[in-house]
């Protein structure tokens, strides 16, 4: 058993050239991809937050630690998604690089990053949707806007909106991907609103004092404050730069393509962040911040309410496009741990006619639209992170053990300055999960223990690599 564990993929067995799916997202669509899923509940939502609790205006720096080191890993993600074919994202590079007990626990953790992610973003539109509905004088009963715990039936919205993407990404990746970039264009202007009209009214004693809650601190309540602590919750903000690795299968030039888009992509949204959080605590106090929709309450205290009408639309809009790209994400994880035998088969069947895995779509689609209508999720933003984290920092070794064991594999995209940029990015992201609260850690290990019980107890027999003997 011991030596079944470790046993890897071939990286040929990664980039064969074969795929049942449809190869149709070019460069500029995997990019759009990565604008789509990365900007929305962190830019909208978050960065008021962390700079009220945890940061103050130094949530700049939060922003800048958290981006660096996801500059660190995108490297890695690009050297690897050059070098090795196949969706799967991090998992598929997990199984190359340490085996395949490794790779279900990645697998396994991006599943939680992914699913929860989806139905968090879907109480937040629920939340800027209703509030659109009762601005048109059209609300909605609280009966049915909110989960049973918080006094209603359901959080209708939440459920629809998430069972509206399941049809689109039914119908096909090419459709959701025209659909998810007219919503990114949608999303960016609403930013450029935003960046347009904070920038004339700047007020530079609002960043003073730039540090209210020092570096580190842990409360009492066991709560953690700061500017690390900060970046620990604002890399929630970069989450979905990694979904471009999983449309492997399905972009036109994977080795030239998805390098292109996972770094562009990320570039780009860090450098809107630095900029948006700059503005954002300079034209209203940080203490202002502690609420839901902090980009529309800052411009609403400034008096300019048509423009905070308009960025509510593109949050909308915004958020939209973060749940259509980590849905896809998800099923395209799930897929390829099911072709892999560590998942059962029935999630691994594409429909002939839509050239989509429909099963595990629509499996996902019900489950994640039932947990965002009855569970009022809160701020899993944490429990999010560490699972995302943990994938991150194994990618970076995995650039690492893949230059030792396999130096002659091409590799179209080099991380530079290799092993010191990989090992930077596993020591930065090993580094933000150690200032997360306990509370997220105790369940993160409950949700890996649940993984190693379904691995021992089916995955291990069923793998391909132990059928195909």
């Amino acid at each position: 058993m011991a030596l079944k564990i470790f046993r890897t993929k071939h990286v040929q067995s990664f980039d064969d050239g074969e795929t049942s799916l449809h190869r149709c997202l070019s460069a500029w669509d995997l990019t759009f991809l990565g604008i789509g899923a990365i900007i929305g509940t962190g830019i909208f939502v978050l960065t008021g937050i962390a700079a009220s609790t945890q940061a103050g205006p130094a949530v700049i720096l939060s922003f800048v630690i958290a981006g660096t080191a996801c500059v660190f890993a995108a490297l890695s993600y690009a050297e690897l998604s050059s070098a090795i074919g196949g969706c799967g994202s991090a998992y598929g590079y997990t199984y190359a690089a340490f085996g395949e007990m490794f790779a279900f626990i990645i697998g396994w953790n991006l599943l939680l990053e992914y699913g929860i992610s989806v139905a968090a973003v879907a109480n937040g539109w629920s939340g800027y949707f209703c509030n659109a509905l009762i601005a048109i004088d059209l609300p909605l009963p609280d009966v049915l806007t909110k989960a049973p715990k918080m006094g209603g039936i359901i959080n209708l919205p939440a459920s629809i909106i998430i069972l509206l993407l399941m049809l689109l990404l039914i119908i096909g990746v090419k459709q959701s991907a025209k659909a998810n970039n007219a919503m990114v264009c949608v999303k960016l202007i609403t930013i450029a609103i935003f960046i347009g009209v904070a920038a004339f009214n700047v007020n530079t004693d609002h960043w003073h004092p730039f540090m209210p809650f020092g570096w580190f601190e842990t409360l009492p309540n066991g709560k953690t404050t700061g500017v690390l602590a900060g970046a620990s919750l604002v890399f929630f903000a970069y989450v979905g730069f990694d979904a471009v690795s999983t449309a492997a299968e399905e972009a036109q030039n994977p080795q030239h393509d998805l390098p292109f888009g996972i770094i562009t992509s990320l570039a780009f949204c860090t450098v809107t962040y630095i900029i948006v959080a700059g503005l954002l605590t300079g034209v209203v106090p940080y203490t202002e911040l502690n609420v839901s929709s902090p980009v529309a309450h800052a411009l609403n205290l400034l008096g300019f309410s048509w423009a905070s009408a308009l960025i509510s639309t593109g949050v909308i809009a915004g958020l939209t496009t973060v749940m259509l790209v980590l849905y896809y994400g998800l099923t395209r994880i799930i897929f390829a741990m099911s072709r892999d035998g560590l998942l059962s088969a029935f999630f691994s069947k594409i429909n002939a006619n839509t050239q989509t895995p429909v099963r595990v779509i629509v499996i996902c689609g019900v489950i994640m639209s039932l947990i965002a209508g009855l569970m009022p999720l809160g701020d899993l933003a944490e429990l999010v992170n560490i699972g995302t984290l943990s994938a991150f920092a194994f990618v970076c070794l995995g650039v690492i053990i893949l230059r030792i064991t396999q130096p002659e594999m091409p590799r179209p995209f080099k991380s530079p300055f290799s092993p010191l940029f990989p090992v930077l990015g596993m020591l930065s992201c090993s580094g933000l999960m150690f200032f997360l609260p306990a509370l997220t850690w105790l369940r993160f290990l409950m949700w890996m223990f649940i993984g190693l019980i379904v691995y021992f107890t089916y995955s291990i027999n069923n793998s391909n690599l132990e059928t195909d003997k």
